[in-house]
């Protein structure tokens, strides 16, 4: 059984992480409120295309932080690794 090579490298990069213009913001803080809630600032929302009713993950690292993930990407990028390892070699 030959292993199929997936690309993933090129996928993160076109999928995640693209670096077009400016990549880095800093949009302020928010506070924790009495039931752990945060309100995403406007700018935030914008720049990422975050509407009400989205699905986002909460994923989390220790030493790195918190971070937020709209579903419908992972399962775009879920979709597009699926879909290359199911190609034939060519």
């Amino acid at each position: 059984m030959k292993k199929k090579n997936c690309e993933t490298e090129h996928l993160v990069d076109e999928m995640i992480a693209p670096r077009k213009g400016e990549t880095k913001h800093l949009f302020g803080s928010v506070k924790v409120g009495e039931r752990g809630q945060i309100v995403i600032p406007k700018g935030a929302r914008e720049i990422f295309g975050i509407r009400q009713g989205d699905i986002l993950l909460v994923l989390g690292d220790t030493e790195r932080g918190i971070a937020l993930v709209k579903a419908d990407a992972i399962q775009d990028f879920a979709r597009k690794i699926l879909d290359s390892a199911n190609k034939p070699d060519e």
